[in-house]
């Protein structure tokens, strides 16, 4: 379990454990137009983690950009994964990286960009974006 002590403050944050997170596994289905650059958009305005400092939801819209390479994801196993978060303590920022790892890990797609748009807390907006481009592409 990680857990981090921030200075002056003693407060105690923890994030649960990458082995403790077992997500709703991604599936996919064969592309049929290999070599076509199709652009697959998915937006999932309902994501919700838990925020490892207050322990309170965390609310966002996770948007997938992707040119699928031989696979393409099937839709309602990506709605059980992103709901597989609702009880995760996570950061805003190692969420998208999360998803992206496993996006990556699951089709192997030519390029995708996932961006997390985080509803305001504390004043602050954040927007946390991530990609991956295929070797060769």
């Amino acid at each position: 379990m990680t857990t981090e002590t921030l200075e002056h403050s003693g407060l105690v944050v923890e994030e649960t454990p990458a082995d403790a997170f077992d997500p709703y596994p991604l599936e996919t289905f064969e592309y049929k137009y290999k070599g076509r650059e199709t652009r697959i958009s998915f937006t999932c305005p309902e994501f919700t983690a838990i925020c490892p400092f207050s322990d309170f939801p965390d609310f966002a819209v996770i948007k997938i950009d992707y040119v699928p390479n031989e696979r393409c994801i099937e839709l309602k196993s990506l709605k059980m994964y992103i709901n597989s978060f609702r009880p995760v303590k996570i950061f805003h920022e190692h969420v998208v990286n999360r998803i992206l790892e496993d996006f990556v890990r699951a089709c192997d797609p030519v390029s995708v960009e996932i961006e997390g748009d985080f509803n305001i807390r504390g004043n602050i907006k954040t927007v946390i974006k991530a990609s991956y481009l295929r070797d060769g592409e």
